[in-house]
């Protein structure tokens, strides 16, 4: 069967499904990073936290305590970016061996599906966790960045460089923080994609399942909560 055969064997409803996932992670992604101020994210609560830790990194004596945090946090993304770079691998190696996916063929459907759209449905998966990999890694290395910032902050809080020094710490670390929960988002969707592989309804389903997980532990999460008592 040729290729474009092979590719028409998709219906527009698993086209569909494929572009509705995608789209709902940068919806949801833009939605969590720019929502209104009547409803703030954790992500953006926790960005105020951020620089509120840069002000009291100022006048703390020693500051040993905020480069254990920033090395915990380094840590994190590295980890990450790991597992995501060895799921990757796994998503390769089986698009790669084709025998497998004619096992799972032939447990999921009946009728004979080419293994070409097992592999397609496969590079959606890795799709998702190549950009989380990018993410963790880029996070990891703006972490990098915050901590060379933070040691260029004199130790003197009169000093007029403090001050600016650590407003410009805490943004690095915001930014780092917030392609860390894109990495994070891109592993939940990840996740979501392997639905396909039963079926393009599944995948709806899944995608607004990862959706609403999603949404609830930004907007509807106890910690949420926790951090509006805190600001209030």
């Amino acid at each position: 069967m040729k290729f474009l055969d092979q590719i028409a064997l998709l219906s527009p409803v698993d086209w569909g499904a494929a572009g509705l996932i995608i789209l709902s992670c940068f919806v949801i992604g833009w939605m969590i990073e720019h929502p209104g101020a009547k409803r703030p994210s954790v992500t953006i609560l926790m960005s105020e936290q951020r620089r509120e830790w840069m002000k009291v990194f100022v006048t703390r004596d020693p500051r040993i305590y905020d480069s254990q945090i920033l090395t915990s946090l380094r840590q994190g993304t590295a980890f990450f970016a790991s597992t995501s770079l060895l799921a990757i691998g796994g998503v390769l190696a089986l698009v790669g061996n084709t025998e497998p996916l004619r096992g799972v063929a032939a447990e999921v459907s009946t009728i004979p599906v080419p293994v070409l759209i097992w592999q397609l449905k496969l590079g959606l998966v890795a799709l998702f966790l190549t950009n989380a990999f990018l993410k963790f890694v880029w996070a990891n290395r703006v972490f990098g960045y915050c901590a060379v910032m933070m040691s260029a902050v004199p130790n003197d809080p009169e000093d007029p460089a403090a001050y600016p020094r650590a407003a410009q710490a805490a943004e690095l670390n915001i930014r780092a923080a917030m392609n860390f929960n894109r990495g994070l988002r891109s592993m939940y969707f990840a996740l979501g994609a392997l639905a396909w592989l039963i079926g393009a309804f599944a995948l709806m389903i899944a995608t607004f399942l990862v959706l609403w997980l999603v949404w609830s532990r930004e907007f509807a999460s106890i910690p949420r909560s926790i951090l509006l008592k805190e600001k209030s």
